[in-house]
């Protein structure tokens, strides 16, 4: 039995097709983990949910991304849709709602052994086991009634974009958990995200490293598999493992075999999108 990690999909439907044929796959009895953001920017979306919702929950595991947040927060009319979405098709579909129910029961965080699963990243200060900790917090803060409604402004509030000490209001522990979680790239050295910038590694303003460089970094006590940052690529390193390629923006669909660190991948079969990567 093998377990295949897979990057950001992000609606390409047919790279996803391509890619499970290429790989030495077997449904039957290997794993599929999906580091986050099934949906949006690409053209299938529906037709991507559809397949990961039927899949056996025994051989499958899937984190929830910040398009997929996004898709639900539409859903539930408190987002609008942007003009590069490509949300329409699931919004409008028949089964929209056992889908989003689907989606809305996926965790923030997946861990399995030596490995973690997340779509973007961990702060500098958490170890695994704390990571696992406050990412059941928030989850079930995000799922309470009003939840979602209260922590989705916390967001996009300064003091969630570096997290807050024990004696913060939970709210806002959740919120910056989720934000790691779903939207981190990089760090500045005191620990504080930012999402202005968005491009390779390689050019980022001095005091900008990825978060997974951090020199105060505690996770290093298992290997953590992420996604989300499209410019950063494909990333093996020693308990470090980044699988967005870029698939959406014309690159390439790349799936890892978490047990020996095999690559496959397949140029993306879908046109990209107007706009930078995000």
């Amino acid at each position: 039995m093998a377990t295949y990690a897979i990057g950001d999909v992000q609606g390409c439907w047919r790279s996803l097709e391509l890619l499970l044929h290429q790989l030495p796959y077997d449904p039957e009895h290997d794993r599929l983990w999906l580091a986050g953001d099934l949906v949006n920017r690409g053209p299938r979306s529906l037709e991507v949910l559809r397949w990961a919702a039927a899949q056996d929950d025994r051989r499958f595991a899937c984190v929830l991304g910040n398009h997929d947040l996004h898709l639900l927060a539409a859903a539930e009319g408190l987002r609008e849709t942007k003009r590069t979405d490509t949300l329409a098709a699931v919004l409008e579909a028949p089964d929209r709602d056992d889908l989003l129910a689907w989606l809305w029961r996926r965790p923030l965080l997946h861990r399995e052994g030596e490995h973690l699963l997340v779509h973007a990243g961990l702060w500098p200060e958490w170890s695994a086991d704390d990571a696992e900790r406050v990412a059941d917090q928030a989850q079930g803060l995000l799922r309470e009634e009003g939840g979602f409604t209260r922590l989705l402004p916390l967001m996009r509030d300064e003091r969630a974009h570096r997290w807050p000490g024990p004696e913060a209001d939970p709210d806002l522990r959740a919120a910056a958990a989720i934000n790691a979680l779903t939207r981190m790239r990089a760090l500045d050295g005191a620990g504080r995200m930012d999402e202005s910038f968005s491009g390779p590694p390689g050019e980022a303003p001095p005091g900008l490293h990825p978060w997974h460089e951090h020199p105060r970094r505690r996770s290093t006590d298992t290997t953590v598999v992420c996604a989300h940052w499209a410019a950063q690529g494909l990333v093996l390193r020693d308990r470090m493992i980044a699988l967005d390629t870029g698939c959406v923006w014309g690159g390439a669909l790349t799936a890892v075999r978490l047990d020996d660190r095999a690559v496959g991948a397949v140029p993306s079969a879908e046109a990209p999108p107007r706009g930078p990567a995000r």
